[in-house]
Protein backbone atom coordinates (compact mmCIF):
# COMPACT_ATOMS: atom_id res chain seq x y z
CA UNK A 1 0.00 0.00 0.00
CA UNK A 2 1.46 2.97 -0.99
CA UNK A 3 2.43 5.53 2.16
CA UNK A 4 -0.54 8.62 2.29
CA UNK A 5 1.47 12.13 2.06
CA UNK A 6 1.82 13.79 5.84
CA UNK A 7 -0.79 16.60 6.28
CA UNK A 8 0.80 20.03 5.97
CA UNK A 9 1.00 22.04 9.33
CA UNK A 10 -2.12 23.41 9.79
CA UNK A 11 -2.41 26.87 11.55
CA UNK A 12 -5.75 29.25 12.58
CA UNK A 13 -5.27 32.91 12.68
CA UNK A 14 -7.32 33.55 15.16
CA UNK A 15 -8.36 34.34 18.60
CA UNK A 16 -11.80 33.11 17.97
CA UNK A 17 -13.22 30.34 20.38
CA UNK A 18 -16.19 30.19 17.90
CA UNK A 19 -14.05 29.65 14.86
CA UNK A 20 -11.79 26.86 16.74
CA UNK A 21 -14.89 25.17 17.61
CA UNK A 22 -15.83 25.28 13.56
CA UNK A 23 -12.38 23.60 12.63
CA UNK A 24 -12.56 21.21 14.62
CA UNK A 25 -15.23 19.75 13.37
CA UNK A 26 -13.30 18.59 10.04
CA UNK A 27 -11.23 16.22 12.42
CA UNK A 28 -7.44 17.82 11.02
CA UNK A 29 -4.81 18.55 13.79
CA UNK A 30 -4.29 22.35 13.94
CA UNK A 31 -2.83 24.62 15.49
CA UNK A 32 -3.85 28.45 16.68
CA UNK A 33 -1.69 31.50 16.52
CA UNK A 34 -3.22 34.77 16.92
CA UNK A 35 -2.37 37.41 14.74
CA UNK A 36 -0.87 41.24 15.98
CA UNK A 37 -3.28 43.30 13.84
CA UNK A 38 -5.00 46.57 13.26
CA UNK A 39 -8.34 45.99 12.63
CA UNK A 40 -9.83 49.26 12.42
CA UNK A 41 -11.26 49.67 9.09
CA UNK A 42 -9.40 52.01 6.63
CA UNK A 43 -11.43 54.87 5.15
CA UNK A 44 -13.77 54.74 2.16
CA UNK A 45 -13.35 51.20 2.50
CA UNK A 46 -16.25 49.04 1.53
CA UNK A 47 -17.50 46.47 4.28
CA UNK A 48 -16.41 43.88 2.03
CA UNK A 49 -13.44 45.25 1.50
CA UNK A 50 -12.89 45.60 4.65
CA UNK A 51 -13.11 41.46 6.03
CA UNK A 52 -11.01 40.44 2.66
CA UNK A 53 -8.83 42.29 3.76
CA UNK A 54 -8.05 41.50 7.39
CA UNK A 55 -8.93 38.19 6.26
CA UNK A 56 -5.65 38.36 4.21
CA UNK A 57 -3.68 40.48 6.73
CA UNK A 58 -4.53 38.12 9.78
CA UNK A 59 -3.37 34.62 7.21
CA UNK A 60 -0.13 37.00 6.35
CA UNK A 61 1.06 37.95 9.84
CA UNK A 62 0.69 34.06 10.69
CA UNK A 63 2.67 33.10 7.35
CA UNK A 64 5.65 35.36 8.15
CA UNK A 65 6.19 33.53 11.67
CA UNK A 66 5.43 29.89 10.25
CA UNK A 67 6.76 30.07 6.07
CA UNK A 68 5.99 26.21 5.43
CA UNK A 69 2.41 26.41 7.03
CA UNK A 70 -1.40 26.77 5.53
CA UNK A 71 -2.62 29.38 7.34
CA UNK A 72 -7.05 30.17 7.54
CA UNK A 73 -7.62 33.91 8.35
CA UNK A 74 -11.36 35.10 8.57
CA UNK A 75 -13.24 37.97 9.50
CA UNK A 76 -16.51 38.88 9.32
CA UNK A 77 -18.21 42.95 8.55
CA UNK A 78 -22.19 42.89 9.65
CA UNK A 79 -23.69 45.90 7.70
CA UNK A 80 -26.87 47.44 7.91
CA UNK A 81 -27.79 49.86 5.09
CA UNK A 82 -24.14 49.75 4.35
CA UNK A 83 -23.06 51.11 7.89
CA UNK A 84 -20.99 48.35 9.55
CA UNK A 85 -21.86 46.78 12.67
CA UNK A 86 -18.95 45.78 15.18
CA UNK A 87 -19.24 44.19 18.08
CA UNK A 88 -21.11 45.48 21.21
CA UNK A 89 -18.46 44.96 24.07
CA UNK A 90 -21.40 46.26 26.57
CA UNK A 91 -24.80 45.71 27.67
CA UNK A 92 -25.86 49.01 26.39
CA UNK A 93 -24.22 49.35 22.78
CA UNK A 94 -25.67 45.58 22.10
CA UNK A 95 -29.38 46.81 23.30
CA UNK A 96 -28.74 49.70 20.48
CA UNK A 97 -27.22 47.18 17.52
CA UNK A 98 -30.87 45.24 18.49
CA UNK A 99 -33.11 47.94 18.43
CA UNK A 100 -31.60 49.46 15.07
CA UNK A 101 -31.75 46.06 13.31
CA UNK A 102 -35.38 44.56 14.49
CA UNK A 103 -37.03 43.97 11.48
CA UNK A 104 -34.45 44.81 9.09
CA UNK A 105 -32.12 42.70 7.22
CA UNK A 106 -28.47 42.71 7.71
CA UNK A 107 -25.95 41.42 5.70
CA UNK A 108 -22.77 39.73 6.96
CA UNK A 109 -19.98 39.46 5.06
CA UNK A 110 -17.39 36.90 6.27
CA UNK A 111 -14.34 36.42 4.31
CA UNK A 112 -11.67 33.46 4.61
CA UNK A 113 -8.40 33.49 3.17
CA UNK A 114 -6.28 30.25 2.98
CA UNK A 115 -2.26 31.22 2.51
CA UNK A 116 -0.11 28.23 1.60
CA UNK A 117 3.40 28.96 2.89
CA UNK A 118 4.47 26.23 0.59
CA UNK A 119 3.97 27.94 -2.57
CA UNK A 120 6.46 29.92 -4.46
CA UNK A 121 4.49 32.19 -6.16
CA UNK A 122 3.34 34.12 -3.64
CA UNK A 123 1.58 35.60 -5.79
CA UNK A 124 -0.52 32.30 -6.27
CA UNK A 125 -0.25 31.69 -2.56
CA UNK A 126 -3.40 32.86 -1.24
CA UNK A 127 -7.15 31.50 -1.69
CA UNK A 128 -9.45 34.16 -0.52
CA UNK A 129 -13.78 34.59 -0.86
CA UNK A 130 -16.45 36.35 0.87
CA UNK A 131 -19.80 34.85 1.90
CA UNK A 132 -22.46 36.87 2.47
CA UNK A 133 -25.33 35.57 4.82
CA UNK A 134 -28.52 37.73 4.45
CA UNK A 135 -30.31 37.86 7.94
CA UNK A 136 -33.62 39.19 8.81
CA UNK A 137 -34.13 40.08 12.88
CA UNK A 138 -37.69 39.54 14.18
CA UNK A 139 -39.29 42.92 15.23
CA UNK A 140 -38.83 41.88 19.08
CA UNK A 141 -40.27 43.65 21.88
CA UNK A 142 -37.81 45.57 24.53
CA UNK A 143 -38.07 43.60 27.47
CA UNK A 144 -37.48 40.45 24.94
CA UNK A 145 -34.27 42.17 23.70
CA UNK A 146 -33.42 42.90 27.11
CA UNK A 147 -34.24 39.40 28.31
CA UNK A 148 -32.01 37.84 25.33
CA UNK A 149 -29.21 40.14 26.32
CA UNK A 150 -29.10 39.26 29.62
CA UNK A 151 -29.24 35.34 29.32
CA UNK A 152 -26.83 35.42 26.05
CA UNK A 153 -24.78 37.93 26.46
CA UNK A 154 -23.67 37.85 23.09
CA UNK A 155 -20.93 41.14 23.61
CA UNK A 156 -18.37 39.44 21.58
CA UNK A 157 -20.52 39.13 18.48
CA UNK A 158 -20.91 41.04 15.61
CA UNK A 159 -24.70 42.25 15.50
CA UNK A 160 -25.27 41.06 19.49
CA UNK A 161 -26.22 37.76 17.62
CA UNK A 162 -25.02 34.57 18.43
CA UNK A 163 -27.08 32.38 16.01
CA UNK A 164 -25.83 29.43 17.35
CA UNK A 165 -26.97 29.96 20.67
CA UNK A 166 -30.04 31.07 22.07
CA UNK A 167 -29.24 34.18 19.49
CA UNK A 168 -31.78 31.79 16.82
CA UNK A 169 -34.92 32.58 18.49
CA UNK A 170 -34.30 36.43 17.71
CA UNK A 171 -33.87 35.87 13.92
CA UNK A 172 -36.49 35.60 11.52
CA UNK A 173 -34.15 34.14 8.51
CA UNK A 174 -30.99 33.31 7.28
CA UNK A 175 -30.08 33.18 3.35
CA UNK A 176 -26.77 31.91 3.08
CA UNK A 177 -24.70 29.05 0.63
CA UNK A 178 -22.98 28.66 3.72
CA UNK A 179 -24.40 27.73 7.01
CA UNK A 180 -21.04 27.90 9.04
CA UNK A 181 -20.23 31.52 7.56
CA UNK A 182 -22.30 33.40 9.88
CA UNK A 183 -20.78 31.78 13.12
CA UNK A 184 -17.33 32.92 11.66
CA UNK A 185 -15.46 30.41 9.03
CA UNK A 186 -17.26 29.40 6.11
CA UNK A 187 -16.76 25.85 6.02
CA UNK A 188 -17.96 24.64 2.55
CA UNK A 189 -15.43 27.39 1.37
CA UNK A 190 -12.85 26.27 3.23
CA UNK A 191 -12.89 22.89 2.38
CA UNK A 192 -13.06 24.04 -1.01
CA UNK A 193 -9.91 25.65 -0.45
CA UNK A 194 -8.15 23.05 1.67
CA UNK A 195 -8.59 20.89 -1.03
CA UNK A 196 -7.15 22.68 -3.57
CA UNK A 197 -4.23 23.05 -1.56
CA UNK A 198 -4.20 18.82 -1.38
CA UNK A 199 -5.22 18.26 1.94
CA UNK A 200 -6.88 14.61 1.80
CA UNK A 201 -10.32 14.37 4.34
CA UNK A 202 -11.26 10.53 4.23
CA UNK A 203 -7.90 8.79 2.59
CA UNK A 204 -5.44 9.72 5.71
Amino acid sequence: MPLQPSLPRLILASSSKYRKELLSRLHLPFEVLVPAIDETPQAGESPEMTALRLAQEKAFAVVEQVPDALVIGSDQVATLDGEQIGKPGTHINALAQLRKMRGREVVFHTALCLWDGRCADKAKAAQVENVRTFVTFRNLAEEELEAYLHIEQPYDCAGSAKNEGLGIAILERIESADPTALTGLPLIALTTMLRNAGVPFFNR
